[in-house]
């Protein structure tokens, strides 16, 4: 058993059921509380403890989730440090990774992905009017419940204030952060990305939940990098394999896809807008599936 294995304690009220996930930075627990009954909560890693800067990251996930309040975002409970235990209290999402639904299931309608843009879109719209950019938005971090169609965006821990100085930065210059299949080129520099990074990346999803796949293809991360930043993105006709979609919808997430972010639509709102006019009237529901049993992507991987 780990030495970072708290099953059994109570932290800050939140009994620590069992153990469910872990990464390189915290550990997550299934955990029950008094008040908001079964909670996942995630603890810092005992031998990050004394890194200023680990802590820092821990935090700002913390915060930057606890002012995003909407339906289709994980909801925060509560943060802090108890008994040298820094600890995020959140919602129990019922589901699974969206990315686990696709892996499963296969490329998803038209109308089943405009259903997905849409709810993701309105969680990134709460998160922007708090003035907090995702930067880190993937299928691994949005929860999707099959009995209810329902999706939910996680995972806070590389958003930033829109209105952060540069010298805040946790990153350092020339480093980029996010996931490289879905970053927007402009953060693969370190710039300091704006909202128009999120609708580059809620672009890629609706490419990826509709084709199957991603618009840049690469044998190996450095080649990926150089692509994002000097090629443009496979048409998304090309990358159906047989199937088919609108012209408007391929307008639409190629247009989210643009290098320039001013050539982007104007809010990830009006992505999802276009997404659903290219799409059939009748929204198709999402592949079924089992309840999430590891709750690993809630867990931060920062370097």
């Amino acid at each position: 058993m780990s030495s970072d294995d708290l099953t059994g304690h109570t932290i800050a009220g939140y009994h620590l059921e069992q153990r469910i996930g872990e990464g390189g930075t915290a550990v997550v627990y299934r955990a029950l509380h008094p008040d908001h009954g079964v909670c996942a909560l995630k603890v810092l890693r005992g031998k990050l403890k004394s890194d200023p800067a680990a802590v820092k990251r821990f935090l700002r996930e913390a915060a930057y989730g606890s002012r995003v309040r909407h339906a289709c975002v994980v909801r925060t409970y509560a943060y802090g440090e108890v008994d040298g235990e820094h600890y995020l209290a959140m919602e129990w999402a019922a589901g699974e990774p969206l990315s686990v639904v696709i892996e499963r299931s296969g490329p998803l309608t038209p109308a089943a992905t405009a259903a997905v843009v849409e709810q993701l879109a309105a969680a990134l719209t709460a998160s922007h009017a708090a003035g907090v950019v995702h930067r880190d938005l993937k299928p691994e971090n949005v929860m999707y419940d099959g009995a209810s169609g329902a999706c939910k965006l996680l995972d806070f821990g590389i958003a930033r204030d829109a209105e952060d100085p540069m010298e805040e930065r946790l990153t350092r210059a020339g480093y980029f952060v996010g996931s490289l299949e879905y970053v927007a080129p402009e953060a693969l520099s370190g710039e300091l990305v704006d909202a128009r990074a999120d609708i580059y990346s809620l672009a890629t999803i609706a490419y990826y939940l509709v084709s199957g796949s991603r618009p840049f293809a690469a044998r190996t991360s450095h080649e990926l990098f150089r692509r994002v930043l000097t090629e443009p993105p496979l048409p998304l006709h090309r990358a159906l394999l047989g199937r088919s979609v609108s012209q408007a919808l391929e307008r639409a997430v190629m247009q989210g896809l643009s290098r320039d972010p001013s050539a982007r639509q104007p809010t990830v709102a009006a992505l999802a807008e276009a997404v659903r006019a290219g799409a059939p009237a009748q929204p198709a529901a999402l592949p079924q599936g089992g309840w999430l049993t590891t709750w690993n992507r809630l867990v931060g991987r920062r370097p």
